[in-house]
């Protein structure tokens, strides 16, 4: 009788197989460090796979086995697709993660002057903790399109000589009124987190100019980018936190990094599709956004962006006997992991988690059945069936595996893509890595997990169900 018992997957690696898992890391956090918006993961994303002979999906009149193509959706989305023997209406194998992460966004008037220091309003983006984004250094990053179409991508914070930038928290001698008695919610409310841009005033002819700081930095914008302060309303400015991934530990077993929920599946499906030979259904690796805030818009899960370059996809190779019918056919006999993390068993607050259904770094690919909260309320609650099948593909090709919860019942919740997938009758479940503090600043993972995420999305693009 088989019973289940994980183990710990460092405890069964030799020294060359440490070796490529850390090679293999070494190659993740210059992604992370490279792609710290959706735009800048689509840039690494398509560079990278022109080199291994993805090409546009327009070079193609027909599609054959072994073709490789490439979409984008409006700078925010890509799809990777390698056709299979098989053909495309029987079935693809998508591994869909998302490159979003919270954040904070510029609002389209941000700037601003008081006490003679310029500052900048934001409008927080997904779930965080308000408070982790004071008093810590933070990178601008992202577009700025003017009038004229003329487009500017800025990133400001991230090489040694540039400045950063900071919300300023209040000091513990003076809080004890304002800001102690705070709910963790509201330590620092929303309207709080404002960022310092400058603070060296500008000596103007014009007597009428009061804002002398703020006019300052304005006038250093439009010297290097051309910018001026209307042109703010037709950008996308986010915050981020500055610096690059690191290795956390002494014995250097976990990187901590921003964005890592979910780039950490983002790069792994994308390095899995990158190494693999022509498989038997059609693998796609799809990259979405705006999972943080509910799949919403045009980029997120929620539009109608999978059908269309599924029907793309389906009408370069059936022609003319492409129909409706045959795209929900395609779909309904489809494969998906919604490869999102979960959340790592955390030993400072054990309490919330079930134990006995919580993963834990270090134990492999997490496969969550379900998420939703309260009574699995807005989840994918996966087919037995299928789970069962991966099961054995993972088991046969020895990839540590666990299962995870998101919780103890009642305690919170959350959800991911999947819902959307299943939507179309896609087989779905939810599989990616355990992290610690999860959607913070510096989120954790474990270097072994990652590498087995590469390994496991590997055999699920190639490997019968």
């Amino acid at each position: 009788m088989e019973t289940l018992q994980y183990t710990n997957g460092w405890l069964n690696l030799d020294n060359t197989q440490i070796n490529d898992i850390n090679h293999f890391c070494e190659d993740y956090k210059d992604f992370l460090n490279k792609g710290k918006t959706e735009r800048q993961c689509v840039n690494v994303a398509i560079e990278k796979a022109k080199q291994y002979g993805f090409r546009p999906i327009e070079d193609y009149q027909q599609l054959q086995p072994g073709d490789k193509a490439y979409f984008v959706n409006r700078n925010k989305n890509v799809v990777l697709a390698i056709i299979g023997q098989q053909p495309i209406q029987d079935g693809i194998r998508f591994v869909v993660s998302h490159i979003d992460s919270p954040r904070l966004d510029l609002k389209p008037n941000p700037m601003y002057e008081k006490n003679e220091l310029a500052l900048m309003r934001t409008h927080y983006y997904g779930g965080i903790k308000k408070y982790q984004w004071a008093s810590r250094p933070l990178a601008l990053h992202g577009v700025v399109v003017t009038k004229s179409g003329r487009r500017v991508d800025i990133t400001i914070g991230e090489e040694e000589s540039d400045p950063v930038f900071t919300i300023p928290d209040l000091l513990p001698h003076l809080d004890r009124k304002v800001q102690r008695d705070r709910k963790a919610d509201e330590v620092l409310k929303g309207e709080e987190l404002q960022i310092i841009v400058g603070s060296v005033p500008m000596a103007f002819d014009d007597e009428k100019v009061k804002d002398k700081v703020k006019h300052h930095v304005l006038t250093k914008l439009f010297e290097k980018y051309e910018i001026s302060e209307t042109d703010f309303i037709s950008a996308e400015l986010m915050l981020v936190p500055a610096g690059n991934a690191r290795d956390v530990g002494i014995d250097q077993g976990m990187i901590g990094a921003y964005g890592q929920d979910d780039r950490i599946c983002a790069f792994t499906s994308l390095e899995a599709i990158f190494d693999i030979p022509t498989p038997e259904q059609t693998a796609v690796c799809f990259l979405v956004d705006k999972e943080e805030i509910g799949s919403s818009g045009a980029t997120g899960l929620e539009s109608r962006y999978l059908e269309y370059f599924v029907g793309e996809l389906l009408i370069r190779q059936a022609g003319n006997t492409y129909n409706d019918q045959l795209l929900r056919r395609c779909l309904w006999q489809s494969y998906a992991l919604s490869s999102d993390v979960n959340a790592g068993l955390n030993p400072l607050f054990e309490s919330v988690h079930d134990a006995q259904n919580a993963s834990k770094l270090g134990y492999g690919l997490v496969l969550t059945k379900y998420t939703g909260h309260g009574g699995k309320v807005a989840s994918n609650d996966a087919d037995a069936e299928y789970v069962a099948a991966l099961r054995r593909i993972f088991d046969e090709h020895e990839i540590s595996w666990q299962t995870g919860l998101l919780g103890k019942v009642d305690e919170g919740g959350g959800g991911t893509v999947a819902k959307y997938l299943a939507h179309y009758g896609i087989n779905t479940i939810d599989a990616g890595a355990a992290l610690l503090s999860m959607h913070s600043p510096f989120e954790l993972s474990s270097k072994f997990d990652i590498f087995e995420l590469y390994r496991a999305y590997k055999t699920f693009y190639t490997q019968a169900l």
